[in-house]
């Protein structure tokens, strides 16, 4: 398999443009991003032809920028395989070859989705739960702010028989849904589209949330938190680990460890008391 995303061309809007079928449907269009009153469309080719279409069917936004660059400089880091402890996470075109039976292999698309897998938040989150996973009987994990899957195929991939993959944008969504039948994983992950504060709710023995901190104070206050065996707080800066820190020093929880290996990025492992 040749890696799709050698080029991509993105066309940033001012507005949050309707795309019809002839466009979604097309092999070029990769998908968009939308983020409040702005949408990023991803094409694997030059499709000016297409935009102008888009424009004079969609009244009142405009074109801001267009961008031309490698999947790569996207992402912000090589998408090429890398290991975490026994697991291997590597895209659908470059699997590596043999395996002595140890190794458990997830394969991640990331598609256009900001994200490798790489990132200090994903890497020590995922180290998380492995650790969790192997020593503790982790039976359901529910990860809000899912993005490409990674964390919830990990989970998986470690044994979890159920795990809920949550992201209130619809294009990592539709990149989890992908990457879950990829590892043929449909019968331990579920994904959907939902806003992280409004599903606290749901039963699960391992909570993952690596998001940013103005959602983030808002799950720290909800009594559903405090309900979850464990969880994994992450995606946050030193000054907001310390407030989330302060909150959670008066609540019915026990933190076990706070994690920042590269001084900037912090995640927080607790349990409940």
């Amino acid at each position: 398999m040749i890696n799709p995303y050698n080029m991509l061309y993105i066309y940033y809007f001012d507005g949050v443009p309707f795309v019809d079928g002839v466009i979604q449907n097309n092999e070029t269009f990769l998908g968009t991003w939308v983020e409040e009153e702005i949408a990023f469309l991803f094409f694997s080719s030059p499709s000016d032809n297409m935009i102008e279409v888009i424009l004079k069917k969609n009244k009142g936004i405009g074109l801001v920028e267009k961008y031309e660059m490698t999947g790569e400089q996207w992402h912000g880091d090589k998408i090429e395989p890398y290991y975490m402890n026994d697991l291997c996470i590597c895209p659908p075109w470059n699997k590596p070859a043999g395996n002595n039976g140890t190794i458990k292999k997830i394969v991640l698309d990331p598609g256009v989705v900001f994200g490798t897998g790489r990132h200090q938040t994903t890497v020590d989150c995922l180290y998380l739960i492995h650790r969790l996973c192997t020593e503790n009987k982790i039976e359901s994990v529910l990860d809000i702010g899912t993005g490409t899957g990674l964390l919830s195929l990990g989970a998986a991939a470690l044994g979890c028989k159920q795990v809920m993959a949550c992201d209130f944008n619809l294009l990592a969504v539709k990149t989890t849904l992908n990457n879950i039948r990829l590892n043929r994983f449909e019968d331990r992950i579920l994904a959907f589209q939902a806003r992280g504060e409004e599903i606290m709710g749901i039963a699960c023995d391992l909570l993952v949330a690596n998001i940013h901190y103005d959602v983030m104070r808002h799950m720290i206050e909800s009594p559903f938190l405090f309900e979850k065996k464990w969880f994994i707080l992450s995606g946050l800066l030193n000054s907001e680990a310390k407030k989330v820190l302060a909150s959670l020093s008066c609540k019915n929880v026990h933190i076990i460890e706070r994690r920042c290996l590269d001084g900037i990025w912090n995640t927080i492992l607790g349990k409940r008391a």
